[in-house]
């Protein structure tokens, strides 16, 4: 059984396939949260390791974070009972995150998972949480709903691995256009650590203001699209809503 918090010194890969082609690296830490276990470090590291239910689903919806994934999957006929969840993300670092993606693994009371939740940010402030049953694995398939990139369609569907992350973190993304054609794969992989003060101290010496980085990088990622010519088949507000 996963520690009630742990982190994963990980390393996050972007591999665009399509034309053009174009990939990218990142040296990262994750966190490993259950959602109902308070946070046991001491309080001049927590603005460094906080997380807040303004951060998850519907950010003018009040609460925290297990209160709006539950309300969340009850309009989806999904009780978990009280079941434990494990949250993947990276926390607030200095009143700032941004997380590509967040992963929830949902446990009925008898510690048998239940579902999957993998809720989607983009850098126009939109979220989307998709709700995933997937097979012995930790793999499931869904239909791209939610507009990413402006570099990208809304054609296409994601096909997920998505185990339940033990001493070692494995997790995949991959978007598909057709039947065979693989647009993206984005990989992330770890090391289990403890969130010990002394672990949390190291990682943020090792990798510092994770969240910020994180979003000058896809930022940076999207200019260097654009500087090679890469077609936009859509627009997006600043909202993130999309238009045709």
């Amino acid at each position: 059984m996963t520690a009630a918090a742990c982190l994963y010194d990980s390393t996050v890969a972007h591999v665009r396939r399509i034309d053009p082609p174009m990939s990218f690296a990142n040296r990262m830490y994750l966190w490993l949260v259950d959602l109902d276990v308070p946070s046991a470090l001491p309080s001049w590291l927590r603005p460094f390791a906080r997380f807040d239910g303004r951060d998850h689903f519907d950010p003018d919806e009040p609460g925290g974070i297990r209160a709006k994934l539950d309300a969340w999957l009850a309009t989806r006929g999904v009780d978990l009972r009280g079941g434990r969840v494990l949250m993947l993300a990276s926390a607030r670092v200095l009143g700032y995150v941004f997380n590509p993606i967040t992963v929830f693994w949902c446990h009925r009371p008898d510690g048998e998972l239940e579902c999957v939740v993998a809720e989607v940010h983009n850098t126009y402030r939109g979220r989307h949480a998709y709700l995933l049953y997937p097979d012995a694995e930790g793999r499931a398939s869904v239909d791209k709903e939610f507009y990413v990139s402006p570099f990208q369609s809304m054609d296409g569907s994601y096909r997920m691995h998505l185990p339940e992350p033990d001493s070692r973190l494995t997790a995949t993304v991959v978007l598909r256009t057709g039947a065979a054609d693989t647009a993206l794969a984005a990989t992330v992989r770890g090391i289990r650590r403890p969130a010990s003060t002394r672990w949390v101290v190291r990682m943020l010496l090792a990798r510092p203001f994770v969240p910020q980085r994180v979003a000058v990088l896809i930022r940076r990622y999207g200019i260097g699209l654009w500087l090679r010519g890469a077609p936009r088949p859509q627009s997006i507000s600043k909202a993130g809503e999309l238009h045709g």
